[in-house]
């Protein structure tokens, strides 16, 4: 196996905030794709940007590494998969590596003087899937984690992680997950699948279905999400206030 390359040499593509910045949203990108990618993706759909006065959004960018689904060829993915399939197990070396890769991302907002409950992780494909590990298993006090066209295997270690910290009582961020009814790589009902076993587990989940939308972003689904991310991460009273 290849090793993953430090988190220092993560790229990564930013939205500033056009005010101060007291909060943070970071966006994972889908298996092949970028940082920058998904930052023109987003752009492109949605009317408006996803950009905000007080919010700042991260686009990462995941390290070049074999992926066994494409037959060892290289790719820009979060971890790698034994097959794309929500009946297999979890490839949890790679997934854990990147974990601690991304934990410096999330560092580097903490340092810019954002505490982790005024940030949200969520991602598209491969990108949501990774940001409910990192959310759910890692940095459970995040404000929030979206998951768009995503699914987690049957089996997954976040389930446990869930269902162990909503026995204990221990707060648990609220997910937000869309899914088109036409995708054909990651089928709607893995992700229909995936919110039913968290809210089973104890997470507050809401889960949006796109009519014939396929594995892509759209319009109104960043619209959604654009608006939930702003019921959980509220510009504070300096923002307000325009100090």
């Amino acid at each position: 196996m290849a090793a993953v390359p430090s988190s220092k040499l993560l790229g990564k593509c930013v939205a500033s905030p056009t005010g101060k910045h007291s909060a943070s949203v970071i966006f994972l990108h889908g298996s092949g794709d970028t940082g920058r990618g998904v930052r023109a993706w987003v752009k492109e759909v949605s009317v408006p940007d996803l950009a905000f006065p007080h919010i700042r959004v991260v686009y990462p960018t995941a390290p070049a590494r074999p992926y066994t689904p494409m037959r060892g060829a290289l790719s820009n993915v979060w971890f790698d998969r034994y097959k794309i399939s929500h009946d297999c197990l979890e490839h949890l070396e790679s997934i854990d590596a990147m974990a601690n890769s991304l934990g410096a991302v999330i560092q580097e907002e903490i340092r810019a003087g954002v505490p982790k409950h005024r940030m949200i992780i969520g991602g598209f494909s491969m990108g949501g899937a990774m940001a409910l590990h990192l959310a759910c298993r890692y940095h459970p006090d995040v404000a929030g984690v979206f998951a768009l066209s995503s699914f987690l295997n049957k089996d997954s270690v976040v389930y446990q992680a869930v269902e162990e910290r909503a026995r204990a009582g221990s707060p648990l961020p609220e997910l937000f997950q869309g899914h088109g009814t036409g995708d054909e790589l990651v089928f709607h009902k893995w992700g229909e699948e995936t919110t039913a076993l968290l809210k089973k587990a104890g997470m507050t989940t809401t889960f949006h279905s796109f009519p014939g939308l396929q594995h892509q972003l759209s319009r109104p689904e960043i619209e959604l999400l654009r608006s939930w991310i702003l019921t959980k991460l509220r510009p504070d009273s300096l923002d307000a206030s325009g100090q």
